[in-house]
This record gives structure tokens, C-alpha cells and sequence, in this order.
């Protein structure tokens, strides 16, 4: 992993400019007691790592009845089309 800039979160206050052009370069660490807890990046970055999409996890137990609905649905439907090409 390359090496990402930290900011103290008090420089949040302090020095806003500089950790705002900072992560319009790159993004940057805030760290809090020494340790990173957020990351600061544009917004281009970070569409550009979301694709624009708005990504949920779940874990099959926490997953909502309707989304698991769909994704078994859309799982069955590609084992039968794999099934059709493979015969």
C-alpha cells in the first residue's frame, strides 16, 4: 500500500487549507490519538472508487428478506443458463 499523509484531527480546524489541497491531491489520514480513523479524498477520487453506485454489505442473517429474495432469484437464474451452456 503506498504511503498516505496523516493529518491530527485537530488540523481539521487549524489548518483546513492545507489539509483540504493535501486531499484534493491524494487522500490523507485523520488521525485521532495517533491513529487513522478517516480518510479525506476528493470526490472525484472517491466516485471514481465507488463507480457512482450506492454499495451495500450484509451478511445473509442481516440482509433484508427482499433483497436475499432477489439475489437467490438472480443466483438460480445464472446456475440454469451455466446448466444450458454446459450441456
Amino acid at each position: 500500500m503506498t504511503s498516505i499523509q496523516n493529518f491530527p484531527a485537530a488540523d481539521l480546524a487549524r489548518r483546513t487549507g492545507d489539509v483540504l489541497d493535501a486531499a484534493s491531491r491524494a487522500p490523507v489520514a485523520i488521525t485521532r490519538h495517533r491513529k487513522p480513523r478517516f480518510v479525506l479524498m476528493s470526490l472525484e477520487r472517491y466516485e471514481a472508487l465507488t463507480g457512482g453506485a450506492d454499495q451495500q454489505a450484509h451478511t445473509l442473517d442481516d440482509m433484508p428478506a427482499e433483497l436475499k429474495a432477489m439475489m437467490i432469484a438472480a443466483l438460480e437464474r445464472d446456475l440454469a443458463n451455466n446448466g444450458e451452456q454446459d450441456g
